[in-house]
């Protein structure tokens, strides 16, 4: 349970309001600071093994290769806050990558132009993945599930096999993917004020508080006078506009681009967020969280590939951390349910 929703201050039930939101904040901001650390020792131990493993360019190729999964961690953060969870993202990633790669390929198309675009095909997938979960009542499972399926086909319709080879994107949009400022590449600084502006909106504004009402408990948000459907829409679209976004980010990385991009990476980004405490149920985390989340995954990518073990353990590595975020949640959740329960009856004998 997370405080969301702001009302009119009540003396008698104040302190342990506070008391209860001071005790989830805590517990949450020690889970981030665990997956840092762990994120930390990972990294050192490497770098014993490893010496080049932080060499400059090795600190950004890994920065650059977490960045559009940190993106897409952001975006989905947002909907699993609400109780709800997006399977398309990967998809939605793959088919704005080659959507923006057609539109300029043999060009001389802007960057700016290159991101509205990737962003405008994301937000229409989002929308109609939001629009049939909020006004649909369609379980966002079934509805997210359908429409990766559907997205794959478009794209693969659409490719037919083609590719846009980096030869053919302007060097404008390639240079968004390569160049840097004072060293630090351009695409973990634009994932750094994403990240920052969303963790700012659902903090401080009552619109991304409401989603944390939404996700503690749909029933009482609406009661409370929350706009439970359109706040679920609200989320559903952004994290449909992140993938997109993220889309056209891919192509200038890359350059090069093909109707699978991204594919089976919605589990990856749920994974991360997951691990990176926010809640499968809803209702609690940060989108921080979900950036370290996704940050850590990358490095047991890069790990593994420096140390040379075989790609396969990536995967079991991730499911691993996914069970164990999983399960900790369910044991912590259970310790707070209960702590709280005994502050509550506390108060109420002390009344």
């Amino acid at each position: 349970m997370t405080t969301t929703v702001e009302g009119p201050p009540d003396i008698g039930a104040g302190a342990p309001a506070r008391s209860a939101a001071a005790l989830v904040d805590a517990v949450f901001r020690a889970r981030e600071i665990s997956i840092a650390g762990a994120l930390l020792l990972l990294v050192l131990v490497t770098s014993v093994a490893n010496p080049r493993f932080l060499s400059g360019q090795g600190i950004k190729d890994l920065l650059l290769n977490a960045s559009i999964l940190v993106l897409l961690a952001v975006g989905q953060s947002a909907v699993v806050i609400t109780r709800n969870i997006d399977l398309s993202v990967g998809s939605v990633v793959g088919l704005s990558a080659f959507a923006c790669g057609r539109f300029v390929a043999g060009t001389d198309h802007g960057v700016l132009t290159v991101l509205l675009l990737g962003t405008a095909v994301g937000t229409v997938c989002g929308l109609v993945s939001g629009a049939l979960v909020s006004f649909g009542g369609v379980p966002a499972l079934v509805v997210t599930l359908g429409m990766l399926y559907i997205i794959q086909g478009v794209d693969y319709w659409w490719a037919q096999g083609d590719q846009i080879s980096a030869a053919e994107v302007p060097d404008q949009v390639l240079g968004l993917g390569s160049g840097s400022v004072l060293g630090v590449p351009y695409l973990p600084l634009i994932a750094l004020l994403l990240l920052a502006a969303t963790a700012y909106f659902l903090r401080c504004h009552r619109s991304g508080r409401e989603l944390y009402a939404i996700g503690s408990s749909p029933e009482a948000a609406l009661l409370a006078g929350v706009p439970v459907r359109r706040r679920t829409l609200a989320a559903y679209v952004f994290s449909g506009a992140v993938a997109g976004f993220a889309g056209a980010l891919w192509l200038a990385r890359f350059g090069t681009v093909v109707a699978d991009n991204a594919h089976g990476w919605e589990l990856t980004v749920v994974s991360a967020v997951v691990v990176g405490g926010v809640a499968i149920t809803g209702g609690t985390g940060t989108v921080w969280g979900a950036a370290l989340g996704a940050l850590l995954l990358t490095t047991v990518g890069s790990v593994l590939v420096v140390l040379r073990v075989d790609s396969f353990w990536q995967g079991a590595i991730t499911g691993a951390l996914l069970l164990l975020a999983i399960g900790v949640d369910r044991i912590v959740n259970l310790r707070m349910t209960a702590a709280l329960r005994k502050r509550s009856a506390r108060h109420g004998n002390g009344g």
